[in-house]
């Protein structure tokens, strides 16, 4: 089955209130589950663990949260959502599914100083962090992120599980498609295609479509 399938669609106003009786599992104890952690801390959670492998090694925190559980006893850890911190978008892909598959919700969160429109249509497991700004009628599927400044502007589709890096652009009515990766201060032309497992270099000025599989950098961006 797709990701993006799985996924109802919800528009990001949903995402910003959190009672203050929850508790938020987050999936992937590394420097990419700290930046999560921060930002749902920012974002109203009262209350995150991690839940790692790390555990299993007899680790008992991860920076300044607690580390409860291998992510596997993720149902007896009584949280109320959870996310998938883990910065491979396949492997990211597999802990959403995982989660889905048991019945355990899977949540977005976004920071409070990022700026997104009221019509953006965000799906389960996006992130959004500070400085980031998503603009009308964009679309972010299943797992995306867009990191710390990154900018996607009017009537963008960000596909699923894809990763927009800091301070990357993408200009109105481009399209990502899955489990592609956009380098820091990468910059995209409006209107182009990029296809699946991309990867744009660091810097990188995309101005024409990118098929599937590719790798490309330089400005104007180049396959390797």
């Amino acid at each position: 089955m797709m990701a993006s399938a799985r996924m109802a669609k919800q528009p990001c106003l949903n995402l910003r209130a959190v009672p203050m009786t929850k508790r938020l599992g987050v999936i992937g104890a590394g420097g990419h589950g700290k930046v999560v952690a921060d930002v749902a801390e920012r974002a109203g959670w009262p209350q995150i663990v991690f839940l790692d492998v790390r555990f299993g090694e007899g680790d008992r925190a991860h920076a300044h949260w607690p580390l409860v559980a291998v992510p596997e006893d993720a149902a007896a850890n009584g949280c109320d959502g959870y996310f998938v911190a883990i910065g491979n978008g396949h492997v990211r892909q597999q802990w959403c599914e995982w989660l889905q598959d048991n019945g355990l919700p899977l949540v977005s969160l976004i920071d409070p100083a990022a700026v997104v429109s009221n019509y953006v249509t965000i799906e389960a497991g996006v992130l959004i962090v500070a400085g980031a700004v998503v603009n009308v009628d964009s679309c972010l599927s299943v797992g995306a992120i867009v990191n710390t400044r990154a900018s996607v502007d009017h009537d963008c589709h960000v596909g699923p599980y894809s990763h927009i890096c800091p301070a990357a652009a993408l200009a109105g009515t481009v399209r990502v498609g899955a489990h592609s990766w956009l380098g820091i201060g990468s910059q995209v032309k409006q209107g182009v295609c990029i296809g699946d497992d991309v990867v744009v270099g660091a810097g990188a000025t995309v101005v024409s479509d990118i098929s599937n599989n590719l790798t490309v950098v330089g400005t104007p961006a180049r396959s390797l």
